[in-house]
């Protein structure tokens, strides 16, 4: 029971990763929609879209590859895997270990190479529009959300996600320049990898303003489930790196050990679900009110964009080292 206590907790953890996201997808359309004045689906519609898409049969292109069937799996492994590793009910799963910062945004960028791959495999002018868009995002979003968590790895002297949010639960709370400036980078370069408003919006097939939904506009069926689940699950992911790299009160710090106290960890686990709970739901009406509150921009601006915030954390890094 000592050894397959950890593995429990991070069995539960990933249950809740697969269910919460599309969850959390829907409090977002729901809030977006009340904000609009509009009448809403419902908070459990994603999960209804899910379903319908699994029962729907897969139509294939003639001179699709293996490549383009097998991505679905991919992705939606991949993400999972990404899920299983970021510490979001407790800091000491069995995969902490393996809770690189660099090797979270190694996951997320197989992510993209495959589903542009896919994208392009087919030969229509949309998916390989879509797939140099999105590449074109990649390269610029990537170093920056890598400055961005490096400023806080450089307060917890430590690329390990679980390390830094123990950090700052346990150290005294300051309000540091460089959290802000790492804090505010981190928002702008979530928007653009989730595909959010105003890099991209993804309620629209609009061929002039697509970028995500241009590279999956051949898939259906199951295939289509997947890669719209681990979508929503990205979202979900990025949120809680958010939460774990500047948040982290509230999630369990206790060892994942049964001979310490099985019923002191599921206290503790609990209480980490309740606060996950809170925080999405503050951070769903924060995301909401950035949308609503701002227009798509042009895809010519979205270099502009990035570049904002790889300045931002870069600015957060150099006030780390003049001002601490």
């Amino acid at each position: 029971m000592i050894e397959l206590y950890p593995f429990l907790i991070e069995a539960i953890q990933i249950l809740i990763v697969l269910l919460f996201a599309p969850l959390f997808v829907g409090w977002i359309r729901m809030l977006k929609c009340w904000f609009q004045g509009r009448t809403s689906a419902g908070l459990f519609q994603p999960y209804r879209d899910i379903v319908k898409l699994f029962h729907k049969d897969v139509i294939l292109a003639e001179n699709a590859s293996w490549l383009f069937r097998f991505t679905p799996y991919l992705v939606f492994g991949v993400t999972v895997l990404a899920g299983g590793i970021i510490p979001i009910l407790s800091l000491s799963l069995p995969f902490a270990t393996v809770a690189d910062v660099i090797a979270i945004v190694a996951l997320f960028a197989i992510v993209r190479f495959f589903t542009a791959l896919a994208g392009m495999d087919i030969g229509t002018a949309f998916g390989g529009m879509g797939s140099s868009r999105e590449m074109m995002i990649g390269s610029l979003a990537e170093p920056a959300m890598l400055m961005a968590i490096f400023t806080v790895s450089l307060i917890s002297q430590t690329t390990s996600l679980s390390n830094m949010a123990d950090m700052l639960i346990h150290k005294e709370f300051i309000l540091r320049p460089s959290m802000a400036f790492a804090l505010l980078a981190f928002v702008l370069i979530s928007l653009a990898e989730t595909g959010r408003i105003p890099v991209d919006n993804p309620a629209t097939h609009l061929e002039l303003t697509m970028i995500h939904e241009a590279m999956i506009l051949e898939y259906s069926g199951r295939h289509l489930a997947l890669i719209e689940w681990a979508g929503m699950i990205k979202l979900f992911l990025f949120t809680t790196i958010g939460i774990a790299s500047f948040f982290p009160w509230g999630i369990s710090t206790l060892p994942s050990n049964a001979a310490i106290g099985g019923l002191g960890n599921l206290i503790s686990i609990s209480a980490g679900i309740i606060f996950l709970i809170l925080k999405l739901g503050f951070l769903g009406i924060g995301l909401i009110l950035i949308e609503t509150g701002l227009a798509k921009m042009r895809i010519f601006r979205v270099p502009e964009f990035l570049g904002g915030a790889f300045l931002l954390s870069t600015l957060g890094m150099l006030s780390y080292f003049i001002l601490e």
